[in-house]
């Protein structure tokens, strides 16, 4: 899993966990609140229940006994016709705020008994109804509406246990979802930390340590690729770099061990060659021969450090071009003419257009990546075989080809083949080198805007490939460099 991952499952959960809790607390609220309102109902209907109680008392006894002393009087001074006024705006107050169909039946029977009882007082007395039957008709309606009103304060007492007895188990519920929740919070992050801690924390601390042991010399420390995806990745990142940079310390160790051993040979047979001079009668053919010997020998470690000069100074950015629009065909033919002069065993042919093929690029430069190309395909060819340099213009732009009939290279060796300080494995064998012409040489083009390209097959030869950005025939053209120029840029070829 990775850290984003993770993290948001853990923000998902936790707004989650949030919205639950919201939502329970929502409930709860409303639940409270209705069964406040039931309670509150309840309180209000005993109390309108028990106030009718207490006026109908007061009606009946002022009207049965207008003279009698009273303790308290609850009417408050009021007159029968008062009391009854109260009685019906009781009676409608009731039937508001009673939320029940038994509560709303019972307050009807309530209503129809208390009319029947002020019917019944205020009823004339007939022929044949004596007082006595009168009075005891006005208690049957009295006595009944006071039943209904017992009823119906023992249904709001029922109505406020039940809400009260409904509080306590919400309350019960909310401790309980409390807790619950609580825990699985605490559990939560407590799962957080100790991922953090044994799959985040334990493969930075180990990738700490090892950056820190790599830049105190520990080269073979590697972090483990474990945790979170991301630092998967950047151990691996971190583990590719190492390896790179030890295989480049052992590429630079083992460069620095063949320069020594390619430089050896050209000093030792300068040495030789000096030596011989010393000794006795030295006749002319002899000092040609050395002569001959030295000048190569020289030629070859001006190479070398032509190419180590080039190599650091691409290296550090300071590669300097003087460009300059020239005909491409010139600066071939110059090459070829140079290594025609040379005797070197091979067949070199030049193809180059009847029309001028321009481009603007620094010639001395451009000659030396076509140096390094051609000194390429004559050291690995066989003596007799044919080297073919071609030079192709196609719309916008220019290609530079060199061809040989070599020994070829594989897919294997053409990956690296113009990594720095790296030879192919059959050309270790056959000419000495360092194995920086084909990184200089690429540099080079690609400062000019340009590419190399390479087919190979072993035991087919090669095809090297030069693209370059063509200029117009209208663009003012500069000769080509004298013949001392070119002496001076001889030496300046790589060998691969």
């Amino acid at each position: 899993m990775s850290l984003r991952a993770f993290f948001s499952t853990v923000v998902g959960g936790l707004v989650l966990l949030t919205v639950v809790s919201a939502t329970l607390l929502v409930v709860l609220t409303t639940a409270l609140e209705r069964m406040a309102s039931t309670l509150s109902e309840s309180v209000e209907g005993v109390r309108q229940a028990e106030e009718l109680e207490v006026d109908l008392l007061v009606h009946s006894r002022l009207l049965m006994a207008p003279g009698a002393h009273m303790v308290a009087d609850p009417s408050r001074g009021r007159s029968p016709p008062q009391l009854e006024a109260d009685l019906r705006r009781q009676l409608l107050e009731m039937h508001a705020i009673a939320s029940t169909q038994e509560e709303r039946q019972t307050v009807a029977e309530v209503q129809q008994q208390v009319f029947a009882y002020l019917a019944a007082q205020h009823a004339p007395l007939g022929p044949g109804v004596s007082p006595a039957q009168h009075e005891t008709s006005a208690m049957t309606s009295l006595n009944a509406a006071l039943r209904s009103l017992e009823r119906l304060i023992q249904i709001n007492v029922d109505q406020a246990q039940e809400a009260r007895q409904s509080a306590a188990h919400w309350s019960e519920m909310a401790d309980l979802l409390g807790l619950l929740l609580g825990l699985l919070l605490l559990t939560t992050l407590g799962l957080v930390v100790f991922w953090l801690r044994r799959f985040a924390l334990r493969p930075v601390t180990a990738l700490r340590s090892a950056m820190a042991g790599f830049g105190r010399g520990g080269r073979h420390l590697r972090a483990p690729e474990e945790g979170p995806l991301e630092i998967r990745d950047m151990a691996r990142t971190f583990n590719e770099m190492a390896d790179s940079l030890t295989h480049q310390q052992e590429q630079q160790l083992a460069f620095l061990a063949g320069v020594a051993h390619d430089l050896r040979n050209p000093l030792s047979a300068l040495k030789l060659s000096t030596a011989l001079t010393n000794r006795g009668e030295v006749t002319p053919e002899r000092m040609q021969r050395t002569l001959s010997l030295v000048r190569r020998q020289v030629a070859r470690l001006d190479q070398m450090v032509g190419d180590l000069l080039d190599a650091t100074r691409i290296e550090a950015g300071k590669l300097e071009l003087q460009p300059e629009v020239r005909d491409t065909r010139e600066l071939a033919r110059s090459v070829v003419e140079l290594y025609q002069s040379s005797d070197s065993g091979h067949t070199l042919e030049l193809v180059v257009p009847d029309a001028a093929v321009l481009v603007r690029a620094d010639p001395s430069r451009l000659e030396q990546v076509l140096n390094n190309l051609v000194s390429n395909a004559l050291k690995y060819s066989p003596s007799g075989s044919r080297v073919e340099v071609s030079v192709r213009g196609d719309g916008e732009h220019v290609v530079l080809a060199v061809a040989d009939q070599g020994i070829g290279m594989s897919q294997e060796d053409l990956q690296g083949l113009f990594v720095p300080f790296q030879r192919a494995g059959n050309a270790k064998q056959r000419a000495p080198g360092v194995g920086l012409g084909l990184s200089v040489s690429r540099r080079i083009i690609e400062a000019h805007g340009g590419r190399i390209e390479v087919e190979s097959q072993p035991g087919q030869g090669s095809v090297f490939r030069v693209h370059l950005a063509r200029v117009s025939a209208g663009s003012p053209r500069t000769p080509v460099p004298s013949d001392e120029e070119e002496g001076s840029e001889e030496g300046s070829g790589a060998m691969h």
